[in-house]
């Protein structure tokens, strides 16, 4: 599940992909608006497992009477929760058996008229009148199947009724996950569906499917770099966990790049890697030393980055600045998974707040 190196040949075109959607969701952000409240402050879903499988996360969970435990991928750009189900007709290679509905004695089939059903995108109903889904993703993989409910397990939480899809076809770019955790704000999404239980009050008037945030400056060493008030906030800025690298306006990519360069100039640069311009060769250096990268936050909250964040080794000595130039200063700034990886990233949705907090895998 974890690769010490990614590998940029299915690591950019997915990032890409992701960014794609991304942009195209921004645009008509009023269109669709289909996402679950992700509320880390609520811990819904305390973080378990912090494994990596190019760069995405992975959470276990429990389904069923007797309870089989599985490792989903969470996303908070997605609304549904499914795994791979017995009986499958089209499923990719997962370490654990596929779920099977028929072995557990909790488990039930969503009518087509429940308001779970009919909020899907996709749906549509059997020759039983149980409720079928399609999801169909930015990097064009798909899942459909059934839409069941079960007990579910998070950690030492148990969650009845828990709705999700039970997929029968699932093709496209999967990796070895049994399925999807979907943390986006729609009424499907775990957060949503646990809101009672964690106390938190979510509000189906927010403008997306994605996590918003206020940045306002980035520093270097302890530099604030020197930018327009604007150049972050008229975009707007999105924390998102299906996109690898941080994507920031051109203006303030160029300030970051330049006082970076600034402070490796003792080290030789190597070739860009795809979008990764700031790269490079760390030969004969057993040692490196990075400049502190620090993303401040309204109200003066700082995330000092991890090595990491500052610096993606993609060969033994070759390593890249893993920040990305959008194509212009309107489109919005999107900070991902790399630029928080070993943070505990608490969304409180009720609240309208994101906090963040050092050592979230130890």
């Amino acid at each position: 599940m974890h690769q010490d190196r990614p590998s940029h040949v299915e690591l950019f075109p997915q990032d890409q992909a992701r960014l794609d959607y991304i942009h195209r969701q921004a645009s008509h952000a009023t269109a669709r608006l289909n996402p679950i409240g992700d509320s880390l402050l609520a811990r819904v879903p305390t973080i378990i497992d912090c494994n990596i499988s190019f760069y995405s996360y992975i959470i276990e969970i429990g389904l069923g009477t007797p309870t089989k435990f599985f490792f989903l991928t969470f996303d908070t750009g997605t609304d549904l929760t499914w795994t791979q189900c017995e009986p499958c007709v089209n499923c990719h290679t997962q370490k654990n058996p596929f779920y099977d509905p028929t072995k557990s004695f909790t488990f039930t089939n969503i009518p087509c008229d429940s308001s779970y059903c009919t909020q899907l995108d996709k749906f549509g109903c059997s020759s039983n009148f149980s409720c079928l889904y399609e999801e169909e993703y930015y990097d064009n993989s798909i899942t459909n199947g059934s839409l069941i409910e079960d007990v579910l397990y998070f950690n030492n939480d148990i969650i009845y009724n828990f709705v999700f899809g039970c997929g029968h076809n699932n093709t496209g770019v999967f990796d070895h996950e049994d399925g999807l955790l979907g943390l986006g704000r729609g009424p499907i999404s775990i957060i949503n569906q646990t809101s009672q239980l964690y106390n938190e009050i979510f509000s189906y008037c927010l403008p997306s499917s994605f996590y918003f945030l206020n940045l306002t400056a980035i520093s270097v060493d302890g530099e604030r770099l020197t930018l327009p008030p604007t150049i972050f906030s008229e975009p707007g800025t999105m924390l998102d966990s299906g996109t690898t690298f941080s994507y920031l306006p051109p203006t303030a990519y160029s300030a970051l790049r330049s006082i970076f360069q600034k402070k490796m100039s003792n080290y030789p640069m190597a070739p860009p890697i795809s979008n990764l311009d700031t790269c490079y060769n760390f030969t004969n250096y057993p040692t490196v030393l990075l400049p502190s990268i620090s993303l401040i936050y309204d109200g003066e909250v700082m995330t000092n980055l991890h090595s990491t964040g500052r610096i993606l080794m993609f060969s033994e000595f070759i390593g890249c600045l893993p920040f990305v130039e959008n194509e212009d200063d309107s489109e919005v700034v999107i900070i991902g998974n790399m630029q928080y990886l070993t943070f505990n990233v608490v969304y409180d949705v009720g609240n309208s707040q994101i906090g963040f907090g050092p050592n979230g895998c130890s």
